[in-house]
């Protein structure tokens, strides 16, 4: 009935049918669809849901056993701005799979197996705001500049994986970075992490869970948080001198020593030389003032 009490007519009915139906059988299988939404969550899937809508903006595959993004299938979602990927199989190499969702605000692909993180993994994502990744065990490479091109990201989370160091500069440069998860990683507090650790405590970035970002070695740090570390390597990084700087010095003091021995031994002998001369000079004086 309509509003006014009278029945719809039969082609408005059955054009609403239809929309229905349609809707219907567009929705992939075992999966759940509103508007512009399509939920999988712990369906079982071994593989990306076919027959997705192609104005889907929000498109959730969390809680299944999917181990590849296709990106030919992705790609036709151009519109696409929330994609939760997590707790699934997802690993190994993720390049070049987003590239035609450039429009992707959110990405959660926690809880899978990554490995690395390259620059062409999410250098397409201009618009990408929030990005998790943690809880991936085998990620031990991200590299330096895996997020040049995502200068809007505000929240990343790489918490509890295989990280071991993280160059400076790859979160340095993220002018929008507010929120940074690092902990329970496998930090390696070398020298040549002082920077990163430098740059946390002098950052405006929030670091949720920081009684946990310690380092895991080397044996003398393990378990540190990273406030103490900094001043610890602060010492032994810019005031320790290793074996090599101890012959460096060595030889500069041995090339130091050997030029003042030799600029003493020519003053020596130009001392000597000028003394020779100007006796011999006097002598020719004394002599000529006897001749007259």
């Amino acid at each position: 009935m309509s509003p006014s009490g009278r029945p719809w007519p039969l082609s408005l009915m059955f054009l609403l049918g239809m929309g229905m139906a349609s809707e219907r059988i567009n929705c992939p299988s075992r999966c759940s669809c509103q508007y512009l939404e399509v939920n999988c969550t712990g369906q079982q899937l071994q593989e990306f849901p076919a027959a997705i809508p192609l104005d889907t903006r929000q498109l959730i595959l969390a809680a299944n056993n999917i181990s590849y993004l296709p990106a030919v299938e992705l790609s036709f979602l151009a519109d696409l701005v929330y994609l939760d990927c997590r707790k699934n199989l997802l690993g190994d190499d993720l390049d070049f799979t987003f590239i035609g969702v450039a429009k992707l605000v959110y990405l959660d692909l926690s809880f899978n197996n990554l490995t690395q993180v390259t620059f062409s993994t999410f250098s397409h994502l201009l618009s990408l705001v929030v990005l998790k990744m943690s809880d991936n065990p085998n990620l031990v490479t991200i590299e330096k500049d895996a997020f040049a091109n995502n200068t809007w990201l505000r929240h990343l989370d790489v918490s509890r994986t295989g990280l071991t160091f993280l160059d400076t500069s790859t979160v340095r440069d993220l002018p929008n970075l507010r929120f940074l998860g690092l902990s329970d990683n496998l930090w390696h507090c070398n020298c040549s992490f002082l920077d990163f650790i430098t740059w946390m405590t002098e950052s405006n970035v929030h670091f949720p869970d920081a009684d946990n970002i310690t380092c895991y070695t080397p044996e003398g740090l393990h378990a540190l948080k990273m406030p103490a570390v900094e001043a610890q390597l602060h010492f032994n990084c810019l005031t320790q001198l290793y074996k090599r700087d101890y012959i460096f010095l060595c030889l500069i003091g041995f090339c130091i020593f050997f030029a003042g021995t030799v600029a003493a031994w020519l003053a020596g002998i130009c001392a000597v030389i000028y003394k020779v001369h100007t006796s011999k000079g006097e002598e020719g004086r004394g002599e000529a003032e006897e001749d007259t």
